[in-house]
């Protein structure tokens, strides 16, 4: 298989993120309600579940790790790596303090999942760890829902990393065991709406991947049969309602919607409460100056960037060079377009590409656009030996078929 399906085999396959406390929506749209029960379809009802023990329905628990769990989304690791060890403590044979502590250590690599490998081990470790204390549960009692609901994540997330570093024998492995885990946890569905998160995701890529990849369809039949809207309503409910999982139910709702047609203006509403509830996530921020962008809420987005720009000069966790590329990119688009201050335009361009060089994303957009209005405002003022630099880089950087390319080879042939 290539690995371009392996890279969204992983996006179907993230199950149930233990994330941070609910938040209220920011949309009018009516709730669905959680899913019916098919008695004849289900091997035991969930009243029938004992569920003592189970630490992730324990609201004395959520109301402990409330503030934890912001912290964490935060980007304020020590404080809460402080309240999880604690859990750690008194828990030491359950597997949910060890999936936090990876947890943590997953959003210590997102931001430049490219670059920060230092906490890869750690983070298969922690993983390691909870999978084997949620075997144990799982195999005292195979009606643990709550074990096969870490299991089903610790996989998830093993496969995910390991995707990203192309260790692909490990990325079959441990998504063939996430989603055995999380075939069996959606029975748990209606007892919360953190079970609930995996079968949404399951339901709206299962529909997208044989929608946008057609090659994978006969693959695509060994997986569960989705179904797309009802995928996003599930998204929609695990957001308004869920605890741990709420975080990451609105970041995969803000992506679907703004993939999806008039749709956009809700997933820019999704992204700024995001942001709104955890202002030092740099990932969240700049996926919010980005929508803000792409929807034309040009001083907004320019606020936001250089909040992006300020955290970022001052070392804060997770704003680094990929956060900068963003910022600056936009900061040189308004100024070039909206503000016509065309010095500042040009200063702020070369910073994005001196951002994309530092972590070697020299082939995304950002840095090939960066180059390409550089070279027009070169043009512009005819100097044509410094916009001949810049088409040089998008000749030989750019897709031999862009509009972009075509473009500065023709400038080239005539200069």
């Amino acid at each position: 298989m290539s690995k371009k399906f392996y890279s969204f085999l992983l996006l179907l396959l993230l199950p149930l993120l233990l994330h941070a406390q609910q938040q209220p929506d920011t949309t009018s749209r009516q709730e669905a309600p959680i899913r019916n029960i098919d008695i004849e379809n289900v091997d035991v009802l969930p009243s029938a579940v004992e569920i003592d023990g189970w630490l992730l329905l324990d609201k004395d628990i959520q109301t402990e790790l409330d503030g934890a769990m912001h912290n964490l989304y935060n980007f304020k690791y020590d404080k809460a790596e402080k309240q999880f060890r604690s859990l750690r403590r008194r828990y030491p044979q359950h597997p949910m303090p060890y999936f936090l502590m990876g947890l943590t250590t997953w959003w210590k690599i997102m931001p430049n999942i490219a670059q920060t490998k230092q906490y890869d081990n750690l983070l298969f470790a922690y993983m390691d760890t909870a999978i084997t204390y949620a075997t144990r549960l799982y195999e005292a009692d195979n009606k643990n829902y709550e074990a096969c609901f870490f299991l089903a994540a610790a996989y998830g997330f093993d496969a995910r990393l390991n995707g990203e570093r192309h260790n692909w024998r490990r990325v079959t492995v441990s998504s063939k065991r996430a989603l055995d885990y999380l075939e069996i946890s959606k029975q748990a569905n209606d007892l919360s709406p953190e079970f609930l998160c995996g079968q949404a995701l399951i339901n709206y890529y299962s529909v997208w991947l044989s929608e946008t990849y057609k090659l994978l369809r006969p693959v695509l039949l060994f997986f569960p049969k989705g179904n797309q809207q009802l995928g996003v309503e599930q998204l929609r409910i695990v957001a308004n309602n869920g605890f741990y999982a709420a975080p990451e139910a609105k970041y995969f709702l803000m992506k679907v919607l703004s993939e999806q047609k008039n749709s956009a203006r809700e997933a820019l509403a999704v992204a700024q409460q995001l942001h709104q509830t955890y202002p030092d996530n740099a990932y969240f921020e700049r996926l919010y100056a980005m929508l803000c962008f792409n929807e034309g809420e040009f001083w907004e987005c320019e606020k936001i960037s250089k909040d992006i720009l300020d955290k970022l000069n001052r070392g804060l966790p997770g704003y680094e060079g990929t956060s900068g590329r963003y910022a600056t990119y936009f900061m040189g688009w308004i100024m070039q377009n909206k503000v016509r201050n065309l010095a500042k335009a040009k200063e702020y361009y070369q910073r994005c590409i001196v951002f994309a060089e530092s972590t070697s994303e020299t082939q995304s957009g950002f840095y090939l656009y960066a180059n390409l209005n550089l070279a027009h405002l070169a043009n512009g003022e005819k100097d044509v030996r410094r916009a001949k630099q810049y088409y040089a880089v998008i000749a030989e950087r750019a897709e031999r078929k862009s509009d972009m390319c075509r473009e500065a080879q023709i400038y080239l042939k005539n200069n």
